[in-house]
C-alpha cells in the first residue's frame, strides 16, 4: 500500500494493528522474525538517511516487530532502536516548523507527515513503556536478591542505565508538543487518542514506585512539564483531574509527586482551575465510601495537606467543597481539611490589616480547629494541637484567642491518649516561648501591677464622669448661685462711682456692645464681678446685656450653645480651645484601658500555665518515654520564664536520673545543663557564683533522696569536665571563709564539693587536711551540720561499694593515727555530754566514716564507746541526789539516748565492716595467694593431682573457700560480737531494760533511739534476734509513738531480709502496720512491704489486700506508693492474677473489708493489670461461680462490678453464658443489671458481625431476668434448674461456713511464740545480769508505777508456726 494512500490510526492495543480495519487504515503486513530484525533496522537507518523522518512510513513494520519481540531480542538491539527512534523524532520535530508554516503544503504531504508523526510517537512511546516495564520487573527481582550490584545487573539486562535515558525521551516529546502540530489534522482539531497516547505514557511512568526517589527527580520534572504542555495546549485538564484522582486512590507514593506537579501547573503554567477540578472531585467523594477505602483516603489526605502548604491561596477558594469531610468517619480526611485550614491561617490570613471578610474566614477556620480539639478520634485531637503549635510559633494566633486555646491545651492534658498529652505539652511550651506578655510569668508578680493599674483606671473614669457632669450644669441654677454675689458687687460699685478706674478711650471707642457682652460672659464665668462692673458701659448696654442673658435662659433653660456653661456655652472660642485637651484625656483613658487589658490577659495566662504545671507534674512518671521527655523540656522552659511553681517540677524530675531508659536519663541531664551550667554573667567568676547560688537553692529543705539524685547529676558533669575550674575554686573559697559567708552557705559549699568528689575524688582528696580543719576544728560550740557535711564529702574520696571481685589492689585506708580520726573521736566524745539534737546525725556519719576509711576501725569506735560510757558514769556519780537525798541516782535523758544511739550505730557498722570490707579483703588475699602458688608450681606438680585439677575446673575449690570465709564471718557475728568480753555486749542489758519498760522510760526521743538500736543489735546475731523478736513486734504494735513504730517497721524489714526464716511467722504483723492510724507509719510500712514483696523476701499471701487498701489512702504520696507497687507487681508474671480472688474476698468481706465506693476505686486500678485473654476468661468463670457462694447483696454488687471491669472478649462472653445460672437470679438488682449492661455495650463496640448474635442473646437473657426475676431461669434452663438448685444450696451452706470471719492478724491474742530453733550448740546467754550489783538508773521525769514497766507479750501471744524460706546462696561462683 502506497504511503500516501493509507491513514495510521492509533490503536488501543498493539494487536489491533495486525487486524484489517476500515478503508485505507494502516495494517502491519508482517511481524518479522528475530534474526531478520538487525538487518531490517539497518535498512530503516539507510532509508532515514535518504528520506528523513518519512522513512517510518515504509519501515514501521520493523519497529513494530522489535517492540513485539522486545523481551527476547538482544539488549544491544534494544538500545540501538531507542537511540535511532530518538534521532528520527528529533529530526522530525526540527523539520515540522518549516512544514507547518508552508502555505502551499499539499493534502498528501500533510497526511504523510501526520502519519509519520503518529507512527514515530507511537513507536517511541511503546518502546519507552517496554523499557519501563522491564526495569520495574528487574527492580522487584533486585529486592529479592539484595541491593548489592543492582546497577550492574540493570546494565547487564538492558546494556545501559534506563533511569538516565528516560529524561531525554520525555524532553523530546515535550519539545514536539510545543510545536503547533494541530494544523496537521483536519480542521486543526487534534485527535484525543494522540494526546492520550503521550499523557498515558507519563501516567504509566508515574506508577513506578521508585519515581518518588531523589535520583529520579529529573524524570519527574520532565513528566510534569510534558503534562503541563498538554494541559495548556491540548485541553487535557478534565482528563488529568480524573486520572490524578484515580492514581491517588491506588498509589500511595504519588501524593507528594502530584502535589509538586499540580502546584507547578497552577503557578508557572497559569492553570489554577485544575486545583478546583481536583478538589471538587475529592469533595464529591462520599465520606462513607472513604471510610471503607483507607488507602484512597490516605492518598487524598496527603495530597490535600501538601497542596495546602504549597498553594494555600488557590486552595482557599475551593475549601467549601471539602467541609463535608469534616463530618465523615475517616479521620485522615478530617486531619487533611484541618491542616489545610491551618496553612491558610498561616500563609494567607496572617496579617493585621485583613479585610472584614478575610477576618471572618480566619475566625471560622480557627473555630473549626478548636471544635475538633474535642474530636472523637485521638489522632485528630493530636493533629489539632500540632497545628495550633505551628500557628503559635509563627505568631499567627490573634491575642483574643490566646485564653481559649490555652484552656483547650490544658484540658487535653487529661486526655487518655498519650499522643494527645504529648502534643498538649508541646503546645503549652510554644505558648510560653512565644507569649506576647512578658519574659517573666509569675502570677504573684503580675497581680500587684494589675491591681494598681486597675485602680488608676477606675480613678480616671471617675474623673471623666465628674468633668462631664460639671459641663452640663443647669444655667438657671448657675445664675441663681452667682446672683447674690453679683448684686452685692454692683451695689458696692454704684455707691462709689468716684473710685472707678478709667478705661482707656481706645477700648471704649473700638468695642461694640456685642464684644463687651462677650467679655462680660467670660468674666462672669470666671467670677470676676468687680472687673466686669468696672467696664464703663452705658445704661443701654447694661440693660441689653441683662435682657439678653435672661431671654437666653428662658429660651434654652437646659443649656444649649448660647447658655452660661463655663466651657461650652459662655463663649464660642472655648470649645475650640479645650478640644485638644479633651482628646488628650481620651487618648490617656484608652491607653490605660489597653494597659489594664494587657495586664489582665498576662495574669490570666500565667494562671493557666500554673494550672498546667500542676497537671503536667503528675505526668512525669508516665511509662511512655516521649511523654516524660516532653514534660522535662516543658519544665525547663517554664523555669526560664520565671514561673515560681517551676522549681517544684525541676526537683520532681531529679529521681528520673536513675531511669533505666537512656533517653529519660539524658533528658534530665540536658535539663540541668540548660538550667544550671549556662548562667548569665560578665565573667567566669560571676557565672560560677550564679551557678553555685542556683544549686544551693535546690539544696534548701532537700530530702536525702533529692541530695543523692543531685549528687549523681553533678558526678556526671564533673566526669565529663562540664563544670569549670572557677566553680571548684569559688566553692573552696566559700568553705574556707576567704569570702564571708553564712554558716548555711558554707555548709552548702562543702556539700557541693562532696558531690563533685564522687566524680573526681582528687577534688577533696588533695585538700583533705583543709577540709578537716574547716569542719572538725576545736571551736565551741561545734557546728555539727557543717561537720556532718564534711564527713560526707571525705567519704567520697573512696568507693563506698563492696570491693569488686576483679580488683587486685588493696582498698584505700588511712592509719588510725590520722588527724581525721583524732578529730572525729574528740568531737563525738565532747559532744556526747551536750544536749545538741544535731549531734546524733553527726556521730552516725562519723562512725560510718571511721569504718569506711580507718585501719582497725573497731579499735577507734570501741575507744569512743568507752569514753562516752565513762562520761555517763561520771555524770551519774556527780548527781547531787545521790549524796543529799540518798535516792536512786538519775541520769539526764539525753545522755542515755546518746549512749544507746551510739552503741546501735557502732553495732551496725561493725556488721557491715565484717561482711563487706573484711570479707572482700579475705577474698582478695586468697586470690592473690592462689595466683602466687599457681605461678610457683612447676608443670610436673600441676599434673600430679588430677582430682584437684578437676575440682578447680568445676569451681569447687573456690566455692569451698567462699563458704569457709562466710562461715568465719557468721561465727564472729554469732559468737564473738555480743559475747560478754566485747564492748558491745556491755550495752545489751541497758538496751533491753529501756525497751522492756516503756512506762519507766517514757521519753519519746529515748524510746525512738532505743528501739532503733535494738533493731541494729538484732541484725548481728540470729540467736539474739530470735530471742528478741517478740519484744520487737510488741513494740511495733503497741507503742503509742508513731516514730517508734516507723523505726521498728524499717528494722523488722531489714531483719526479714537477713533472717527470713525467723521473721516469716511474724509476717501478718508487718502487714497489719499498713492500717496504722499514723500517716508516717503507713507510708513506711508501704515502702518496706513493697521492697520485701518485690524482692520475694516475704510470701505474698491474701494479706496483700492491705496494700490494695492504700490505693484509697487520703494521703496522695501513700496512694501513689501503692499504685507504684502494683505497677511493679504486674511485671512479675501472673502475680496479680493469682492474688485477685483473695483480694476480692477480703475487700468485699462485710466484717473486715472496705466500703463500696472505695472498693470500686481499688478494683478498677488492680483489674486494669489483667490484659491477657486467658487470664480474663479464667477470672470471668471464677467470679461468676462466686455469685453462688456470696452471702450479701453488697458482695453480689462487688462481683458484678469486678466482672464489668475486665477486658472481655467473645470467648469471655461464652464463659459468662455458660455460667449464666450463677448470677441470673441476682439481676433483679438494678446495680448488678447495669454492670452487666456495661459489659454488653463494651462488647458491641468492637464486635464482628458473626459475634453480634451472641451478644444479642446475652442481652436478651439479661433483660428477661431483670424484668421477670429469677423465675425466668427455669424457662431458660429447660428443666435442668431443679437438678442444679440442690447443689447450689449445698455450696452456699459450705461457703457460709468457709467465710466465717477470721480475726485480724494484728489482734491482741494471736502473738504465739514460735518453737525455738534448735542448733548444734547454744551460745552463751548475753542477757544475764552481771554478778556485780549495778546502780539502778531512772529519770527525774518518770512518775509511772511498776505495773506499767513491762510491755512484752506473754508466751501465749507469740506465733508458733514457722515456715522456712529458702534464701539465695551467698556462695560466689568463679567463672
Amino acid at each position: 500500500m502506497s504511503p500516501q494512500l493509507y491513514e495510521f490510526h492509533l490503536p488501543l492495543s498493539p494487536e489491533e494493528l495486525l487486524k484489517s480495519g476500515g478503508v485505507n487504515q494502516y495494517v502491519v503486513q508482517e511481524v518479522l522474525s528475530i534474526r531478520h530484525l538487525p538487518s531490517q533496522l539497518k535498512a530503516f537507518q539507510a532509508a532515514f538517511r535518504a528520506q528523513g523522518p518519512l522513512a517510518m512510513l515504509e519501515h514501521f513494520d520493523t519497529v513494530y516487530s522489535i517492540i513485539h519481540h522486545f523481551r527476547s531480542i538482544d539488549p544491544g538491539l534494544k538500545e540501538d532502536t531507542l537511540e535511532f527512534l530518538i534521532k528520527v523524532v528529533s529530526r522530525h520535530s526540527q523539520e515540522l516548523p518549516a512544514i507547518l508554516d508552508d502555505a502551499a503544503l499539499s493534502v498528501s504531504d500533510r497526511s504523510a507527515h501526520l502519519n509519520a508523526l503518529k507512527m514515530n510517537c507511537y513507536a517511541l512511546i511503546r518502546l519507552l513503556e517496554a523499557f519501563e516495564t522491564m526495569t520495574s520487573q528487574t527492580n522487584l527481582t533486585d529486592l529479592d536478591l539484595g541491593g548489592k550490584g543492582k546497577k550492574a545487573r540493570a546494565k547487564a539486562a538492558h546494556g545501559f542505565d534506563w533511569e538516565e535515558e528516560r529524561q531525554p525521551v520525555l524532553q523530546l516529546l515535550t519539545q514536539l508538543l510545543q510545536l503547533d502540530i494541530r494544523h496537521l489534522w483536519n480542521h486543526s482539531i487534534i485527535e484525543e487518542e494522540f494526546v492520550s497516547l503521550v499523557t498515558g505514557c507519563c501516567y504509566r511512568l508515574l506508577e513506578n514506585p521508585t519515581i518518588s526517589h531523589q535520583k529520579n527527580r529529573p524524570t519527574r520534572e520532565a513528566i510534569t512539564h510534558l503534562l503541563g504542555v498538554a494541559l495548556t495546549r491540548y485541553n487535557h485538564m478534565l482528563s488529568a483531574a480524573v486520572k490524578i484522582i484515580q492514581m491517588l486512590q491506588h498509589f500511595e507514593h504519588l501524593a507528594s509527586v502530584l502535589v509538586t506537579a499540580v502546584s507547578l501547573w497552577a503557578t508557572d503554567y497559569g492553570m489554577k482551575s485544575i486545583v478546583g477540578e481536583i478538589v471538587r472531585e475529592i469533595g464529591q467523594k462520599c465520606p462513607q465510601e472513604l471510610s471503607r477505602d483507607p488507602s484512597g483516603a490516605k492518598g487524598f489526605a496527603a495530597f490535600l495537606t501538601e497542596l495546602a502548604e504549597r498553594v494555600p491561596a488557590i486552595l482557599m477558594s475551593n475549601m467549601c467543597v471539602l467541609l463535608d469531610h469534616l463530618d465523615g468517619e475517616n479521620y485522615m480526611m478530617r486531619n487533611a481539611v484541618l491542616a489545610a485550614m491551618a496553612e491558610m491561617v498561616l500563609q494567607v490570613l496572617n496579617s493585621d490589616q485583613l479585610e472584614e471578610t478575610a477576618r471572618d474566614t480566619r475566625d471560622q477556620f480557627l473555630d473549626t480547629l478548636q471544635a475538633h480539639g474535642h474530636d472523637v478520634n485521638s489522632f485528630v485531637r493530636s493533629r489539632v494541637l500540632q497545628l495550633f503549635t505551628r500557628i503559635v510559633q509563627q505568631k499567627a494566633l490573634p491575642l483574643t484567642r490566646f485564653q481559649t486555646v490555652v484552656a483547650l491545651a490544658v484540658g487535653r492534658l487529661a486526655d487518655k491518649s498519650v499522643l494527645v498529652c504529648k502534643n498538649a505539652i508541646q503546645l503549652l511550651a510554644s505558648f510560653l516561648a512565644n507569649n506576647p506578655f512578658s519574659c517573666k510569668l509569675s502570677d504573684t508578680d503580675l497581680a500587684g501591677p494589675l491591681q494598681k493599674e486597675t485602680q488608676k483606671l477606675q480613678e480616671m473614669r471617675a474623673q471623666r464622669q465628674a468633668a462631664v457632669a460639671s459641663a452640663v450644669l443647669d444655667p438657671e441654677e448657675e445664675w441663681e448661685a452667682m446672683l447674690p454675689e453679683l448684686t452685692c458687687t454692683l451695689q458696692q460699685l454704684l455707691k462709689l462711682p468716684q473710685e472707678e478706674e478709667e478705661i482707656s478711650e481706645e477700648i471704649t471707642n473700638t468695642e461694640t456692645a456685642e464684644e463687651v457682652k462677650r467679655r462680660i460672659h467670660q468674666l462672669l464665668a470666671k467670677a470676676s464681678y468687680k472687673y466686669e462692673n468696672r467696664l464703663r458701659l452705658d445704661d443701654l448696654a447694661v440693660t441689653q446685656l441683662i435682657s439678653t442673658t435672661v431671654s437666653t435662659q428662658e429660651k434654652n433653660p437646659q443649656g444649649s450653645a448660647g447658655s452660661m456653661g463655663p466651657e461650652q456655652s459662655v463663649c464660642k472660642d472655648t470649645p475650640n480651645m479645650l478640644e485638644p485637651e479633651k482628646s488628650r484625656e481620651n487618648d490617656e483613658l484608652v491607653k490605660q484601658e489597653m494597659l489594664v487589658q494587657y495586664l489582665q490577659d498576662a495574669y490570666n495566662f500565667s494562671l493557666k500555665i500554673t494550672e498546667a504545671i500542676g497537671i503536667i507534674s503528675t505526668m512525669m512518671y508516665e511509662s511512655t518515654t516521649t511523654v516524660v521527655q516532653e514534660v522535662i523540656e516543658f519544665f525547663v522552659m517554664v523555669s526560664q520564664f520565671g514561673v515560681p511553681q517551676a522549681l517544684f517540677g525541676v526537683r520532681r524530675m531529679l529521681p528520673l536520673i536513675w531511669s533505666k531508659e537512656p533517653g529519660v536519663r539524658e533528658a534530665v541531664l540536658n535539663a540541668y545543663r540548660q538550667l544550671y551550667l549556662n548562667p548569665k554573667g560578665d565573667s567566669a567568676r560571676a557565672k560560677a557564683q550564679a551557678l553555685i547560688q542556683n544549686l544551693s537553692l535546690l539544696l534548701v529543705d532537700a530530702s536525702v533522696g533529692t541530695i543523692q539524685c543531685l549528687e549523681e547529676i553533678l558526678c556526671e558533669f564533673v566526669q565529663k569536665d562540664e563544670l569549670k575550674p572557677a566553680v571548684t575554686q569559688l566553692l573552696w573559697e566559700q568553705a574556707t571563709e576567704k569570702i564571708p559567708r553564712s554558716p548555711l552557705e558554707r555548709c552548702s559549699s562543702v556539700m557541693l564539693l562532696g558531690m563533685m568528689a564522687r566524680g573526681k575524688p582528687e577534688i577533696v582528696g588533695s585538700n583533705l587536711d583543709t577540709l578537716v580543719s574547716i569542719g572538725l576544728d576545736e571551736k565551741f560550740p561545734q557546728d555539727y551540720r557543717l561537720a556532718q557535711q564534711v564527713c560526707h564529702a571525705i567519704a567520697n574520696i573512696s568507693d563506698r561499694r563492696k570491693p569488686s571481685l576483679g580488683k587486685r589492689h588493696p582498698p584505700f585506708r588511712l592509719p588510725q593515727e590520722h588527724k581525721l580520726f583524732n578529730r572525729l573521736r574528740e568531737m563525738v566524745t565532747k559532744g556526747f555530754v551536750h544536749p545538741d539534737p544535731l549531734w546524733i546525725p553527726f556521730k552516725e556519719v562519723a562512725v560510718t566514716l571511721i569504718y569506711h576509711l580507718a585501719e582497725g576501725p573497731d579499735v577507734i569506735c570501741a575507744q569512743i564507746l568507752q569514753d562516752c560510757a565513762k562520761q555517763a558514769l561520771e555524770k551519774l556519780e556527780k548527781s547531787p541526789s545521790q549524796e543529799d537525798l540518798k535516792e536512786t541516782p538519775m541520769l539526764p535523758t539525753y545522755l542515755l539516748m546518746n549512749l544507746l544511739s551510739l552503741a546501735g550505730d557502732v553495732a551496725l557498722q561493725q556488721l557491715v565492716h565484717l561482711e563487706q570490707a573484711v570479707s572482700g579483703e579475705l577474698y582478695r588475699r586468697r586470690v592473690l595467694r592462689e595466683e602466687q602458688e599457681h605461678k610457683t608450681k612447676g608443670p610436673k606438680e600441676k599434673n600430679t593431682n588430677s582430682d584437684t585439677t578437676i575440682e578447680e575446673e568445676l569451681g569447687l575449690v573456690g566455692a569451698t573457700a567462699d563458704d569457709t570465709e562466710a562461715e568465719l564471718i557468721r561465727s564472729i557475728c554469732e559468737v564473738e560480737l555480743l559475747d560478754g568480753k566485747q564492748v558491745l555486749a556491755a550495752f545489751v542489758p541497758l538496751l533491753l531494760k529501756v525497751c522492756n519498760n516503756p512506762g519507766l522510760y517514757s521519753n519519746p526521743d529515748l524510746s525512738a533511739a532505743a528501739s532503733l538500736a535494738l533493731g541494729k543489735f538484732c541484725m548481728i546475731s540470729a540467736t539474739f534476734c530470735d530471742s528478741q523478736l517478740r519484744l520487737l513486734f510488741t513494740m511495733l504494735k503497741k507503742s503509742p509513738l508513731p516514730i517508734v513504730r516507723s523505726n521498728l517497721m524499717v528494722a523488722t524489714g531489714d531483719l526479714a531480709i537477713r533472717f527470713p526464716n525467723l521473721v516469716d511467722p511474724w509476717t501478718p504483723h508487718l502487714y497489719a502496720r499498713l492500717r496504722d492510724p499514723a500517716q508516717q507509719v503507713r507510708k513506711t510500712a508501704g515502702q518496706v512491704m513493697t521492697h520485701l514483696i518485690l524482692k520475694d523476701m516475704v510470701k505474698v499471701k491474701g494479706q496483700v489486700s492491705e496494700m490494695a487498701v492504700l490505693l484509697i489512702d487520703p494521703e496522695p504520696p501513700i496512694a501513689a506508693l501503692a499504685k507504684n507497687f502494683f505497677n511493679e507487681l504486674s511485671h512479675k508474671g501472673n502475680a496479680i492474677y493469682n492474688l485477685l480472688p483473695d483480694i476480692i474476698s477480703r475487700l468485699s468481706d462485710p466484717e473486715g473489708g472496705v466500703e463500696e465506693e472505695p472498693f470500686h476505686t481499688i478494683m478498677k486500678q488492680i483489674l486494669s493489670y489483667i490484659t491477657k485473654d486467658k487470664q480474663t476468661e479464667s477470672l470471668v468463670e471464677k467470679l461468676c461461680q462466686r455469685f453462688r457462694t456470696a452471702r450479701t447483696e453488697r458482695q453480689y454488687r462487688d462481683l458484678a462490678y469486678c466482672v464489668s471491669q475486665l477486658p472481655l472478649t467473645e470467648r469471655g462472653l461464652g464463659k459468662m453464658l455458660d455460667n449464666f445460672d450463677c448470677f441470673g437470679d441476682k439481676l433483679s438488682d438494678s446495680a448488678i443489671f447495669s454492670a452487666f449492661l456495661l459489659i454488653v455495650g463494651r462488647l458491641r463496640r468492637g464486635a464482628k458481625p458473626e459475634g453480634k448474635a451472641i451478644i444479642d442473646e446475652f442481652e436478651q437473657k439479661l433483660r428477661a431476668c431483670h424484668t421477670r426475676g429469677g423465675d425466668v431461669l427455669e424457662e431458660l434452663e429447660t428443666g435442668q434448674g431443679g437438678s442444679q438448685r440442690a447443689p447450689s444450696g449445698t455450696k452456699k451452706q459450705s461457703a457460709v461456713s468457709r467465710h466465717q470471719h477470721v480475726a485480724s492478724a494484728a489482734s491482741d491474742d494471736d502473738f504465739v511464740t514460735p518453737e525455738p530453733r534448735r542448733t548444734a550448740r547454744r551460745h552463751p546467754d548475753t542477757q544475764q545480769q552481771a554478778s556485780k550489783k549495778k546502780l539502778k538508773i531512772v529519770f527525774s521525769s518518770d512518775e509511772s508505777s511498776e505495773e506499767e514497766l513491762s510491755a512484752e507479750m506473754t508466751e501465749d501471744e507469740t506465733p508458733k508456726k514457722t515456715t522456712p524460706i529458702r534464701r539465695a546462696s551467698t556462695r560466689r561462683h568463679r567463672s
